[in-house]
């Protein structure tokens, strides 16, 4: 792993978002997952991942 975060490649951004997804932290598994998606040059890919890391719902208040 570097120190600098532009060294990283998309596949380090989905291995991290993948991560988070497995340890119950949905929303930066989103988050990592949306800069893998933003990283990427081709449209099928981006919304490949966006569809595997979809922005978590707020939980409700009632």
């Amino acid at each position: 792993m570097t120190n600098n975060p532009a060294d990283l490649t998309i596949a380090d951004y989905l291995y991290a978002a993948r991560e988070m997804h497995a340890t119950g932290r949905p929303y930066l598994a989103y988050l990592l997952a949306e800069e893998a998606a933003q990283r990427t040059t081709d449209p099928a890919t981006a919304h490949s991942i966006r569809a595997q890391f979809p922005a978590p719902t707020a939980p409700r208040k009632d």
